[in-house]
């Protein structure tokens, strides 16, 4: 997919940025949305010991966390921000519903702010570099803490236009924009519904709601989140690439893959990101099941002679 820069407006002094700002109701419901599930994640501890989780809880957190982070790496990071393959309506569709479950942002917004990255990669401009305030550890420490969560607090917001113009332009996936709040709605409200009919009780109802929704989406942030602060400090580096993005093995499990983050800034454009013996990469494997159903096609694998010239050494 590529960017097209709007030539007809004229350039405003900050082009990579809107105009108007996240308002302060906005920043507000931000605030609310990640501190209530955060603190519902820490009260799960002490509560999975006791009678607040049962069978039905784990499926349904389980189903919600698997259809939602897919959604992230398969439908928003790789498809519509990088354009690792080709998806045909009702996949397209299907992947911008479940990515928009997560609540991380509309899908609009998600794509102009990762492709903004990747033009600034730990550079002035990134919105969420870890070194943005510097190197020594004071500085890492503070940029780390930005990077993973405080960057999202700013008032600024990526400019749509110019790093997702192809988005706007396609009308399924602005309608799918414009309804967020509403696809909001139902990620918190739909694991409760379902937990209250399969158990046929409101305790049901609300430990559903307690896992499947407050949990899952806190967990599944945090680790989002943490392929821009922890693979950007820490891990190993085995490819050529012009910024800090690095492998961190214990990730790749809950980040579905998006933890062997190396490649993926060497090569943004491939499907695969765990490309080498051992690196598990579930996306990749989503992306294959895709491809073998004939619903993906055009599918960008890393051949080897392309991962040998990239390598370091």
């Amino acid at each position: 997919m590529t960017v097209v820069e709007d030539r007809t407006t004229p350039p405003s002094p900050r082009p990579d940025l809107e105009p108007e700002p996240k308002s302060n109701f906005e920043r507000f419901l931000l605030v609310v949305f990640v501190t209530v599930p955060f603190l519902a994640l820490v009260a799960a501890v002490p509560m999975a010991w006791g009678s607040f989780l049962g069978w039905s809880d784990v499926i349904i957190t389980l189903f919600f966390y698997i259809l939602t982070g897919l959604g992230i790496t398969v439908g928003f990071h790789r498809y519509f921000t990088h354009g690792s393959f080709k998806a045909n309506r009702q996949l397209k569709i299907a992947m911008a519903l479940s990515g928009s479950l997560a609540i991380e942002m509309g899908v609009i917004d998600w794509v102009a702010t990762h492709r903004r990255h990747h033009k600034y990669s730990d550079k002035e401009g990134d919105p969420h570099s870890p070194w943005r305030f510097g190197n020594d550890w004071k500085a890492l420490t503070k940029g780390l803490l930005f990077a993973h969560i405080g960057w999202m607090f700013s008032s600024e917001r990526t400019n749509r236009e110019r790093f997702a113009r192809d988005l706007i332009n396609d009308k399924d996936i602005n309608r799918i924009h414009h309804a967020f709040p509403y696809l909001v709605a139902t990620s918190l409200i739909l694991p409760g519904v379902i937990g209250g009919l399969v158990t046929w009780s409101l305790t049901g109802a609300l430990t559903a709601f307690f896992w499947g929704s407050l949990v899952r989406i806190s967990l599944l942030h945090h680790v989002t989140w943490s392929i821009n602060s922890v693979c950007h400090v820490f891990g190993d580096e085995t490819f050529e690439v012009r910024d800090k993005s690095r492998n961190v093995w214990w990730l790749a499990i809950p980040s579905f893959g998006e933890s062997w983050h190396n490649l993926h800034h060497s090569d943004p454009t491939s499907a695969r990101h765990g490309a080498l013996k051992g690196q598990l990469d579930p996306s990749a494997r989503v992306i294959r099941w895709f491809e073998q159903a004939g619903w993906a096609t055009d599918v960008r694998w890393p051949t080897p002679e392309r991962l040998a010239a990239k390598r370091v050494g």
